[in-house]
């Protein structure tokens, strides 16, 4: 028999969860963080069904796993230095199986493991609809990457590819836009995987800090382009009060990544990437390009409205962008 919420209860299900977390963590209804007298930073997001997860292509599984990465993406964008963990605020119907929570809990579990941190706390509540409300804390670094930190003469960095995680969504979801296409099956499994499981951009991170040149100033401005590769460089520009002048011809493709306009457009507004983008000094960006081979140089900052324009001039549309 598949158990239901309704029939386990509220008190059984915390009791269950205490599994995922470190001894005694949930005897308190609030966590104690030892930060080591360093400043913290902290991200929530919210994750919901039927938006940003759907059972018909992810896994339950996956589903904790990317309630867990999408978080630590922001954390890499702000320079975090170490994870210290997150607190879950679950939401579901009562009529949700033990399975779904338990495997998503799995899910996050695995992610932790691998990127670091703890399940520290939280709190669950009945409703009409699957929600998880993550909320991640970390240590700030030396390097603190605001979005407001970009100046005329800095160049763009991508810190990988753009589209898989869309062309991953078409894929699982059979859209007749790519009915047609000849998409290698490399690239297929590539795209589904990066769209089930995305990868914060820990190592790029940590490879920025190590690029940096000793006569150099400590500043770089970034942000994660979880809502898009657009949105990303709107939200540099519009904070740092800089143009930017996007490469068209050196967009941020994935090895094999077919041409043609939609192509373009799923690179460009996709989202959920999950990528870093940087704007920093030119010897600092190219010294990262020399050591992290999957950077790409997608433009420049300049002096003017705070808007993108491409090489030709012609201003993309930010009525379009979130």
């Amino acid at each position: 028999m598949k158990e239901l919420l309704s029939d386990i209860g509220e008190k059984e299900v915390l009791n269950r969860l205490k599994r995922y977390m470190p001894i005694n963590q949930m005897n308190n209804d609030t966590a104690e963080i030892k930060a080591s007298g360093k400043d913290l930073i902290i991200n929530n997001d919210l994750l919901v069904d039927g938006i940003h997860f759907s059972e018909s292509t992810t896994s339950y599984i996956d589903i904790g796993w990317k309630a867990v990465t999408t978080n630590f993406s922001d954390l890499a964008s702000s320079g975090v230095e170490e994870i210290i963990g997150i607190t879950v605020g679950m939401v579901a119907p009562p009529d949700t199986r033990w399975q779904w929570v338990e495997e998503v809990y799995e899910g996050m579990k695995l992610a932790l493991n691998k990127f670091g941190g703890h399940i520290i706390g939280g709190d669950c509540s009945n409703g009409i609809q699957k929600v998880l409300s993550i909320t991640a804390f970390g240590t700030a670094g030396n390097i603190k990457l605001h979005q407001a930190n970009a100046l005329p003469g800095d160049w763009i960095i991508s810190s990988g590819p753009h589209g898989l995680s869309r062309l991953g969504l078409a894929i699982l979801t059979s859209d007749p836009l790519i009915k047609n296409s000849n998409i290698p099956a490399s690239l297929k499994s590539k795209a589904i995987e990066i769209h089930q499981r995305p990868i914060p951009p820990l190592k790029a991170l940590e490879m920025l800090k190590r690029c940096k040149p000793k006569d150099v100033p400590l500043r770089a401005a970034a942000t994660d382009s979880s809502d898009g590769l657009l949105q990303a460089i709107h939200n540099l520009c519009i904070n740092s009060k800089c143009q930017a002048v996007l490469n068209q011809s050196s967009l941020p493709r994935s090895n094999k990544w077919p041409l043609g306009n939609h192509w373009d457009e799923w690179c460009l507004t996709g989202g959920e990437d999950f990528e870093l983008i940087i704007s920093l000094p030119p010897v600092w960006a190219r010294n990262l390009m020399e050591n992290y081979p999957k950077c790409y140089l997608i433009g420049t900052m300049t002096q003017g409205k705070p808007i993108i324009i491409g090489e030709n001039g012609k201003e993309y549309d930010s009525e379009n962008l979130l």
